[in-house]
């Protein structure tokens, strides 16, 4: 089993994702590209000592970046999960 701190890296709090937890009770996390479901269930249940229902997971690609100069490149990729809380709980965003 993975340390929960190694799987889950911080929770994006974005307009979407205020709106998800409105209405959804559901989370948008950043974790590790290697991390999968099961990892990601058990690292939030322990870490912020909640009942997780769902999560799923998707790759977000870096995006291109173009500069005036001759240097280009791309933002990294990274791994999203939007995890599903039980009913009444919820993550303390300070």
């Amino acid at each position: 089993m993975k340390d929960p701190y190694t799987v889950v890296k911080t929770v994006r709090v974005t307009e979407k994702g205020t709106a998800q937890i409105e209405k959804l009770n559901q989370y948008q996390i950043v974790v590790d590209k290697h991390a999968n479901k099961v990892d990601v269930k058990r690292a939030v249940e322990q870490l912020f000592k909640v009942k997780v229902l769902h999560v799923n997971t998707m790759h977000v690609r870096g995006k291109a970046r173009r500069e005036r100069t001759a240097q280009f490149g791309r933002t990294p990729s990274w791994k999203k999960a939007v995890v599903t809380l039980k009913e009444g709980d919820k993550i303390e965003l300070a």
